[in-house]
């Protein structure tokens, strides 16, 4: 996941909210990210992004992430979440091209982590929700530095999922 207008981040106590209430990744369905349905929009600086995810049904969620920067053309990428026999996968093909996936290692109420150890960056993609927001964040390794990008969204159009928000 790249794009304009990422916004480079501290180090987060992720192992710290990973661990707090999370739910095995062989135990998690696609039913448990209904709070990621909806239209999600924001701003960082002079570029406009959005995040939208469909509901979940007939085994994934759909999804489109649009960066517009005031001064360039617009960054996308294609998004789906899929339910597979035995684990939840999202794949990423950023500006249309190939497809990468990345497996749920950890997910509860308000979060999931998704992990590809063997891709370049990001290895992790992590959602959170909080209230009206929606929080992403990539991270991995680059050059044996951590290399941090987020983004967050206020919600516009909720799915039916927004009635099971997380506070």
């Amino acid at each position: 996941m790249t794009g304009f207008g990422l916004r480079a981040v501290a180090f987060c106590p992720l192992v710290v909210w990973c661990l707090s209430g999370a739910v095995a990744a062989d135990e998690a369905s696609l039913d448990d990210l209904l709070w990621m349905a909806g239209s999600w929009e924001g701003s960082t600086g002079d570029v406009a992004m959005e995040e939208i995810w469909t509901e979940p049904r007939g085994g994934v969620m759909l999804g489109l992430h649009r960066d517009v920067p005031s001064d360039r053309p617009a960054f996308f990428e294609y998004l789906r979440i899929e339910q597979r026999e035995s684990s939840v996968v999202y794949i990423a093909s950023p500006r249309g091209k190939g497809a990468t996936e990345f497996i749920l290692v950890s997910a509860d109420a308000a979060g999931v982590v998704f992990e590809n150890r063997l891709h370049d960056f990001p290895q992790r993609i992590i959602y959170r929700r909080r209230g009206e927001l929606l929080i992403a964040r990539v991270e991995g390794d680059v050059s044996g530095d951590l290399r941090v990008e987020e983004w967050q969204w206020r919600l516009v159009n909720p799915g039916q999922g927004a009635e099971r928000l997380p506070e």
